[in-house]
């Protein structure tokens, strides 16, 4: 196939691409500080359909939101965020979210359901949105520094990864701490994910190592054995994802050219 963004190459690194939730669409942001919506047409050309730019705005991070009506993009080393409105065709910066006391908002996580969007704070904080409003509901900690988070595909719990490699499970609607386990040999958590029929959890560490654990071992045992450890990355796993039916699993490391990994 041709390259996705043929018709518009990015100035700088992509930092995110994916495809729309329901239309034949994918989305390229990155340092350019620009979102760029593209035509995916089989084997032909894929038009642009259009690109915004964020003035002095490198963008660290950008998703679609669950209805696909919504693009939510962070930035670098900004506090605030901005919400593109597709419908509206109007792009609206959320310049401080109150009770969120954090230099930058760099990472987050939106929930299946399309209720909540979580940002990942410093220092172990994690806040959980009201998508609807953008405003805070709850303030959750972990111990040490939390790197990467993860919903459950129903949207009731969110898998937290410390950088010191625990993983703690919270309840969405208590906001309670349910369970906390080790990350089998794992010196320092970089990501985390859940399979979208909820069998199988995911963590990559900075030594390479992707554990690959069932959910019911996470949410009952403190120590449980990873029922495969993949050790095809040389350089730190920085990225986990389950294809859509749990049979693939894509590892990949931002460390090294082609370190991209099929399961």
């Amino acid at each position: 196939c041709l390259p996705a963004n043929q018709e518009r190459f990015a100035n700088g690194k992509l930092v995110t691409v994916q495809f729309h939730p329901s239309a034949q669409v994918v989305m390229t942001a990155g340092h350019d500080r620009s979102v760029s919506l593209f035509q995916v047409k089989n084997f032909s050309l894929n038009p642009k359909i259009q690109s915004i730019y964020l003035e002095s705005f490198p963008i660290y991070k950008a998703h679609f939101s669950v209805d696909g009506e919504q693009v939510i993009a962070t930035g670098t080393h900004h506090s605030m965020f901005f919400v593109y409105d597709m419908i509206a065709g109007s792009i609206i910066p959320i310049p401080k979210v109150r009770g969120v006391e954090e230099k930058f908002l760099r990472n987050f996580e939106l929930s299946p359901d399309g209720s909540f969007m979580l940002l990942i704070g410093t220092s172990g904080y994690l806040y959980l949105l009201s998508m609807k409003t953008k405003e805070l509901i709850s303030t959750m900690k972990v111990n040490g520094r939390c790197t990467a988070s993860a919903f459950t595909p129903d949207s009731s719990k969110i898998y937290s990864y410390s950088k010191e490699g625990e993983v703690f499970i919270w309840d969405v609607r208590s906001r309670k701490c349910l369970h906390k386990f080790e990350d089998e040999g794992s010196l320092e958590g970089k990501c985390i994910a859940v399979s979208k029929n909820n069998q199988y959890v995911a963590c990559g560490s900075s030594s390479g190592v992707v554990n690959l654990y069932t959910t019911d071992a996470c949410l009952s045992e403190n120590h449980p054995k990873p029922v495969k450890a993949i050790m095809n990355l040389v350089t730190s796993a920085t990225c986990v994802t389950f294809n859509p039916t749990t049979e693939i699993l894509a590892v990949a490391s931002c460390d090294a050219d082609e370190a991209v990994r099929l399961v």
